[in-house]
Order: C-alpha cells, then structure tokens, then sequence
C-alpha cells in the first residue's frame, strides 16, 4: 500500500472515529442532544471561562480543567439523578456549540430547572436556543414525566428571557434586586411551563 493510500485509510479511519462518537439521544432539526463527552473538556473550559458567554452565568471565579472532570465523575451513591446534561450538537457543522439540560431534578414534586449555554458566540441570534429549550421540554415532559421546569433569568439577559417567552413559559414573577453585574444591581425574572400546557401543545 502507497503512503498515499496509508494517509488516505487513516483519515477515513479518524473520520469514522469522529462520527461514531456523536449519538443523538435526542433528535431536533437544526441541533441534536446529544450525551457529553469527556473529550469535549477543552469547549467547557473556554465558555465557562469567556467573559462574553460567563456573565449572566455568574461564573465569578475562574474554573480550571480539573474542576471540570469532576463533572464527568461516577456519583458514589445511586439512584435517579439530580443533575442531566447534553450537549448541543450543531448537525449541518458537525459541532458541539453548547450544552443545556435538566438541573435540581425533585422526583417527587416533579419540578426541575432548565439551563442552557450557546457556547460558541458565531452561533447566537440564529434561534438554537428556542429549538434546544424544545427538545429539553420534550425530554422532561414526555421522558422524565415532569410537572413542571421552571427557570430564573437575570433580566439584562434579554436573549434568554425572549426565548423563554418565545417557547411558551410564563412569567410568574420578579425577585428584586437579586444580582449584581457590571456594577449594577438587577432583578431576576421567574418563569414556569406546566406540563400540562405543553401537552395540548
């Protein structure tokens, strides 16, 4: 075999490799969710660490990459999680641009917070947080078989709060005065999606 065909049959080898790593545990149109992955650390540690992306995820200080293994550590008890993450997989790309999930997961109310990042800043005001809040709500009504996911969005963070309203949540109220950014105080603005009225959906 040439060196050519060598080169050749190790990239196809490095491409079958690369897409065999992504699996959608959820399929969407533009974005998958897909399970997080270990190999993916050096992503977290840039938007965790982005001032851009980190300011109204309150990552005041700085997160090495260490802190974020942890992350991918085994429980040491079992049981159901309180904690589900995926990360957004972009399929036109191929690329991982964010990650968003389930977090503070009650199993007996039923109730859990929805969270998400758009790790990669190209990719915003495309409305990929609107189609990744869907499949989120979808996996946690029709899935984990929740009654409620509710969210606490800082209100100088328009682009979240609008996606919110745009997906169907409702706005439940203010905490006032709640956070400090940029040298200012602001409030936090609670919103809910009920089960219920996503289902008539």
């Amino acid at each position: 075999m040439s060196e050519k065909n060598i080169e050749e049959s190790g990239k196809l080898k490095e491409e079958e490799k690369k897409e065999e790593e992504i699996i959608p545990f959820i399929r969407g149109d533009t974005l998958d969710l897909i399970p997080r992955n270990m190999d993916h650390i050096h992503l977290y540690f840039k938007w965790i660490n982005d001032q851009d992306v980190r300011v109204f995820s309150r990552n005041e200080a700085p997160t090495t990459k260490e802190d974020i293994k942890k992350w991918f550590e085994r429980p040491s008890h079992e049981g159901t999680p309180e904690h589900i993450g995926f990360e957004l997989y972009h399929k036109q790309d191929k690329r991982v641009i964010g990650n968003g999930g389930l977090s503070r997961i009650d199993y007996v109310v039923r109730k859990a917070n929805i969270w998400m990042v758009i790790g990669e800043k190209d990719y915003w005001g495309k409305g990929l947080a609107t189609e990744a809040a869907k499949l989120i709500l979808e996996y946690a009504f029709k899935e984990v078989n929740l009654n409620k996911v509710y969210a606490g969005i800082f209100e100088p963070n328009v682009g979240s709060w609008s996606c919110a309203e745009k997906v169907g949540f409702t706005l439940e109220g203010k905490i006032k005065k709640e956070i400090y950014v940029n040298g200012k105080y602001h409030d936090i603005k609670k919103y809910a999606y009920f089960q219920d009225d996503w289902l008539k959906k």
